[in-house]
């Protein structure tokens, strides 16, 4: 397959990067409206409309600039506010609340996927329409399959950071939520050392390797990722 010129990339990549965080964000909300805090739900955040969720900056403007340096998309929406105070069961409902956003980033991988299988089904006879389909569903299931691994980091503030805490000791779940002032600069050091995608490369692959159609994504992430042709 030839490489693609921008617009194509962009045009593949906007919908599943967008919903990859908004969804994400919903979930959390969802979840903490299940267990007692409404405070997403009655600032209009359950929701799958990513205007309610879109951040001007980590949802435009910086994957708009980190794909002019790297060629790449990566950004954030805005985090849901939950009142822990709310939840029946505080500490463990947390990291419940915290889960839930890696878990809606697994099924939207699992939807990508089912859409790659499909559009490759529908190849021979419907190239135009499967073609779009196939890459798109691939960026799909790479955008969410990186967005689950990251955020499943054990660094608070980070939703595996917030699921360990849930799950230690009190008094050691005090020490620990202590890392929180540093989270950011640990994930930044783990970036610039190259270490995060030794970290992430795993998870990654293997959540892409359990899915339908895996052979077919493997196959068409460097095509998604290879530098846009003019």
């Amino acid at each position: 397959m030839q490489e693609l010129t921008l617009i194509q990339k962009l045009a593949i990549f906007i919908l599943p990067l967008i919903f990859a965080i908004t969804v994400h964000e919903a979930a959390h909300g969802w979840m903490a409206k299940r267990l007692g805090d409404k405070t997403a739900e009655m600032l209009g955040r359950v929701t799958l409309n990513p205007i309610k969720h879109i951040d001007p900056i980590g949802t435009i403007l910086v994957p708009l600039g980190v794909y002019v340096m790297t060629g790449f998309m990566f950004g954030w929406a805005k985090p849901v506010p939950v009142n822990w105070n709310n939840l029946r069961q505080p500490k463990r409902d947390m990291g419940l609340v915290a889960l839930a956003g890696p878990g809606a980033n697994l099924i939207m991988a699992l939807i990508w996927a089912l859409l790659v299988y499909a559009g490759a089904l529908m190849l021979a006879h419907f190239q135009w329409l499967a073609v779009p389909l196939i890459l798109m569903g691939v960026a799909g299931v790479l955008f969410n399959a990186i967005l689950m691994a990251l955020n499943l980091l054990p660094v608070p503030p980070l939703d595996g950071g917030r699921i360990v805490y849930s799950l230690l000791p009190p008094k050691q779940a005090q020490a620990y939520s202590r890392l929180e002032s540093f989270g950011l600069f640990i994930v930044l050091f783990l970036l610039v050392t190259g270490l995060l995608s030794v970290i992430l490369g795993p998870v990654v692959g293997l959540t892409i390797m359990i899915l339908p159609a895996s052979d077919i994504v493997a196959e068409l992430i460097p095509v998604i990722l290879s530098p846009a042709r003019s």
